[in-house]
């Protein structure tokens, strides 16, 4: 063994400065953890006060946040826990804080895109524009959001496909989840039926879908006469129901009107076909009469 290795094995001044940068360490590491435990406690007292305060506050939104702050906080006292340490060991931190910044400006401006999805996704989760769990529709597609990242953003389709998104190119979005929506459901009836009377069986049948459904928010409205086509008379029911759910309470109400117009007699137009007999002896072989009584035939 060489003299310069013994003599730095047994420098007895260098592994006593050697332990106190390893206690430095330590106590930084502590340090830094008691922070981060502290600093997410905090917010979520923060959090829990704004929740049972007067005014009435998103819980998706509320969640989203306090995860986002959460990670901030770490990511923040992690950072300087690092550049504490590395001061331990003598290393010039503003120089490379100073190094880092021009690397940084330079990446900046060549990932641009990047840049800007990061503070586009930043501001969608901060403002609560949509949350994980929305049914949305961004540009040309429709889904429900399953994960709302920093850089991309993620709508699962009906079908199962998933739409990926940069943020940055999210300039337009429909929110399908955030008010009550409004079922339409238009009724046809013949033009033979009792339309006042059909009027007045329709509404007395809408007064009992409230209590029969708690996706109705309140009594679903007969409009009036929508239109009037050449077999038929359109007639249009309106419903508010709890968010996402007019779909389902558009089909549940077409069943049970169906099935309530059948015990009422109102009924429901069909295609008619009536075949006229050519009269015998007539002139004129395009001219014919009715077929009577038993030569009338009617197909539906």
């Amino acid at each position: 063994m060489s003299k310069k290795v013994k003599d730095f094995f047994l420098d007895e001044e260098r592994w006593i400065e050697y332990g106190f940068i390893l206690i430095e360490i330590i106590f930084i590491i502590f340090l830094a953890m008691i922070a981060v435990k502290v600093g997410k406690i905090i917010i979520r007292k923060v959090f829990q006060v704004r929740m049972k305060a007067p005014l009435r506050y998103s819980e998706r939104r509320q969640n989203t946040l306090f995860k986002l702050l959460e990670n901030v906080i770490a990511y923040v006292v992690y950072f300087a826990a690092i550049l504490a340490i590395l001061s331990a060991f003598s290393i010039n931190v503003a120089g490379l804080i100073a190094g880092a910044g021009v690397l940084g400006l330079a990446i900046g401006f060549g990932a641009q895109n990047l840049v800007r999805d990061v503070i586009t996704g930043f501001f969608i989760i901060f403002e609560d524009q949509f949350s994980v769990g929305d049914y949305v529709r961004i540009g040309a597609s429709e889904g429900t959001v399953e994960e709302i990242g920093l850089r991309t953003t993620k709508l699962k389709g009906l079908n199962g496909e998933i739409h990926i998104f940069p943020n940055g190119t999210i300039v337009e979005v429909v929110n399908f989840s955030i008010n009550n929506s409004i079922a339409i459901i238009d009724v046809s009836i013949a033009y033979e039926t009792d339309i006042p009377k059909s009027e007045e069986l329709i509404k007395e049948f809408l007064t009992h879908l409230p209590a029969q459904y708690e996706q109705l928010v309140k009594q679903p409205e007969l409009i009036g006469i929508q239109n009037i086509a050449a077999t038929e008379i359109v007639m249009r029911i309106t419903a508010e129901t709890k968010p996402m759910q007019h779909f389902s309470v558009a089909r549940i109400i077409r069943r049970d009107l169906k099935i309530f117009m059948d015990e009422h007699g109102i009924e429901i137009p069909y295609p008619k076909m009536v075949m006229y007999q050519k009269k015998e002896g007539s002139v004129d072989a395009g001219i014919g009469e009715p077929a009577k009584n038993g030569d009338k035939e009617k197909s539906e």
